[in-house]
Protein backbone atom coordinates (compact mmCIF):
# COMPACT_ATOMS: atom_id res chain seq x y z
CA UNK A 1 0.00 0.00 0.00
CA UNK A 2 1.35 3.00 -0.89
CA UNK A 3 1.33 6.65 0.98
CA UNK A 4 2.45 10.10 0.19
CA UNK A 5 5.45 10.62 2.57
CA UNK A 6 6.84 14.39 2.84
CA UNK A 7 10.12 15.64 4.25
CA UNK A 8 12.86 18.52 2.88
CA UNK A 9 15.67 17.30 1.02
CA UNK A 10 18.51 19.70 0.51
CA UNK A 11 16.58 22.72 1.57
CA UNK A 12 13.47 21.71 -0.23
CA UNK A 13 10.25 20.41 0.76
CA UNK A 14 9.39 16.95 -1.13
CA UNK A 15 7.00 14.62 -1.59
CA UNK A 16 7.11 10.94 -2.87
CA UNK A 17 3.73 8.40 -3.25
CA UNK A 18 5.52 5.01 -2.78
CA UNK A 19 5.58 2.03 0.32
CA UNK A 20 6.48 3.42 3.46
CA UNK A 21 9.35 0.73 4.07
CA UNK A 22 11.25 1.10 0.89
CA UNK A 23 14.18 2.68 1.81
CA UNK A 24 15.54 5.76 1.74
CA UNK A 25 18.52 5.28 -0.62
CA UNK A 26 16.20 3.72 -3.07
CA UNK A 27 13.43 6.57 -2.93
CA UNK A 28 16.57 8.94 -3.37
CA UNK A 29 17.54 6.92 -5.99
CA UNK A 30 14.80 5.72 -7.99
CA UNK A 31 12.06 8.10 -7.16
CA UNK A 32 13.82 11.58 -7.11
CA UNK A 33 16.67 10.71 -9.32
CA UNK A 34 19.61 11.47 -6.04
CA UNK A 35 22.15 9.03 -7.40
CA UNK A 36 24.60 11.10 -5.82
CA UNK A 37 23.87 8.97 -2.96
CA UNK A 38 25.62 5.93 -3.63
CA UNK A 39 24.17 2.27 -3.82
CA UNK A 40 26.72 0.19 -2.40
CA UNK A 41 26.36 -3.15 -0.14
CA UNK A 42 22.29 -2.25 1.06
CA UNK A 43 23.39 -3.62 4.38
CA UNK A 44 24.46 -0.88 6.40
CA UNK A 45 28.46 -1.92 6.09
CA UNK A 46 29.96 0.67 3.51
CA UNK A 47 28.30 4.11 4.51
CA UNK A 48 28.26 4.97 0.37
CA UNK A 49 24.58 5.63 0.90
CA UNK A 50 25.49 8.11 3.97
CA UNK A 51 22.75 10.96 4.11
CA UNK A 52 22.32 13.58 7.41
CA UNK A 53 19.20 13.10 8.74
CA UNK A 54 18.32 15.82 11.40
CA UNK A 55 22.35 16.29 12.38
CA UNK A 56 23.25 12.47 12.12
CA UNK A 57 25.06 11.05 9.45
CA UNK A 58 22.46 7.98 8.49
CA UNK A 59 23.00 4.96 6.10
CA UNK A 60 20.07 5.77 3.54
CA UNK A 61 19.98 1.91 2.93
CA UNK A 62 18.60 1.26 6.18
CA UNK A 63 16.06 3.56 6.76
CA UNK A 64 12.71 3.28 5.53
CA UNK A 65 11.07 6.26 4.29
CA UNK A 66 8.00 6.21 6.04
CA UNK A 67 10.19 7.20 9.32
CA UNK A 68 11.54 10.44 7.85
CA UNK A 69 8.28 11.86 7.15
CA UNK A 70 8.75 15.88 8.16
CA UNK A 71 12.34 15.43 9.00
CA UNK A 72 15.49 17.25 6.71
CA UNK A 73 17.55 14.58 4.46
CA UNK A 74 20.95 15.77 3.21
CA UNK A 75 22.74 14.55 0.28
CA UNK A 76 26.18 15.85 -1.08
CA UNK A 77 24.75 18.07 -3.17
CA UNK A 78 22.94 19.68 -0.11
CA UNK A 79 26.04 21.01 0.79
CA UNK A 80 26.99 23.60 -2.08
CA UNK A 81 25.32 27.47 -0.73
CA UNK A 82 26.13 29.61 -3.92
CA UNK A 83 27.48 26.85 -6.47
CA UNK A 84 30.74 27.12 -4.60
CA UNK A 85 32.48 23.82 -2.89
CA UNK A 86 31.59 23.16 0.92
CA UNK A 87 35.39 24.13 3.10
CA UNK A 88 34.91 19.96 3.55
CA UNK A 89 34.92 19.08 -0.12
CA UNK A 90 37.88 21.44 -0.74
CA UNK A 91 39.63 19.78 2.12
CA UNK A 92 38.93 16.67 0.26
CA UNK A 93 40.70 17.69 -2.98
CA UNK A 94 43.66 19.57 -1.21
CA UNK A 95 44.40 16.58 0.43
CA UNK A 96 43.77 13.84 -2.04
CA UNK A 97 41.39 12.10 -0.37
CA UNK A 98 39.27 11.87 -3.42
CA UNK A 99 40.38 9.03 -5.99
CA UNK A 100 37.50 6.53 -7.53
CA UNK A 101 34.90 9.09 -5.88
CA UNK A 102 32.04 6.20 -4.50
CA UNK A 103 33.03 6.53 -1.07
CA UNK A 104 33.49 10.41 -1.17
CA UNK A 105 29.99 11.57 -0.90
CA UNK A 106 29.20 9.24 2.31
CA UNK A 107 32.39 10.34 3.80
CA UNK A 108 31.93 14.24 3.51
CA UNK A 109 28.52 13.62 5.19
CA UNK A 110 29.45 11.71 8.02
CA UNK A 111 32.87 14.71 8.49
CA UNK A 112 30.02 17.29 8.13
CA UNK A 113 28.12 15.55 11.18
CA UNK A 114 30.90 15.20 13.05
CA UNK A 115 32.28 19.08 12.77
CA UNK A 116 29.20 20.48 13.15
CA UNK A 117 28.61 18.73 16.44
CA UNK A 118 32.11 18.88 17.34
CA UNK A 119 34.55 21.56 14.96
CA UNK A 120 37.62 20.32 17.04
CA UNK A 121 37.46 16.18 17.28
CA UNK A 122 40.40 14.58 18.17
CA UNK A 123 41.88 11.64 16.19
CA UNK A 124 40.00 8.81 17.86
CA UNK A 125 37.10 10.53 17.43
CA UNK A 126 37.52 11.32 13.95
CA UNK A 127 38.33 7.21 13.71
CA UNK A 128 35.07 6.48 15.23
CA UNK A 129 32.86 8.34 12.96
CA UNK A 130 34.49 7.44 10.05
CA UNK A 131 34.65 3.70 10.91
CA UNK A 132 31.62 3.00 9.18
CA UNK A 133 32.40 4.01 5.83
CA UNK A 134 34.72 1.90 3.66
CA UNK A 135 37.32 3.12 1.24
CA UNK A 136 39.22 0.99 -1.28
CA UNK A 137 41.24 3.80 -3.17
CA UNK A 138 43.30 5.43 -0.25
CA UNK A 139 44.22 3.71 2.95
CA UNK A 140 41.93 6.66 4.84
CA UNK A 141 45.85 8.61 5.94
CA UNK A 142 44.10 11.00 3.32
CA UNK A 143 40.77 11.14 3.87
CA UNK A 144 41.98 11.42 8.13
CA UNK A 145 44.23 14.41 7.10
CA UNK A 146 41.40 15.98 4.85
CA UNK A 147 39.36 15.78 7.92
CA UNK A 148 41.59 17.10 10.10
CA UNK A 149 42.21 20.02 7.40
CA UNK A 150 38.57 20.96 7.11
CA UNK A 151 38.62 21.62 10.81
CA UNK A 152 40.74 24.23 10.67
CA UNK A 153 38.93 25.43 7.46
CA UNK A 154 35.84 25.59 9.25
CA UNK A 155 36.68 27.27 12.28
CA UNK A 156 39.11 30.26 10.45
CA UNK A 157 35.96 30.81 9.01
CA UNK A 158 33.91 31.22 12.18
CA UNK A 159 37.05 33.29 13.32
CA UNK A 160 36.84 34.91 10.45
CA UNK A 161 32.70 36.01 9.99
CA UNK A 162 32.90 36.57 14.14
CA UNK A 163 35.53 39.38 13.56
CA UNK A 164 32.61 40.91 10.44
Amino acid sequence: MKKNISFVLNNKKVSVECHPLKTLLKVLREDLDHTEVKNGCEQGECGACTVIIDSEATNSCLVAVGQIEGKNVTTIKGLNKRKELNPIQKAFIDEGAVQCGFCTPGLILVTKALLDKNPNPTDEEIKIAISGNLCRCTGYIKIFNAIKLASKKINRLKVKNNRS
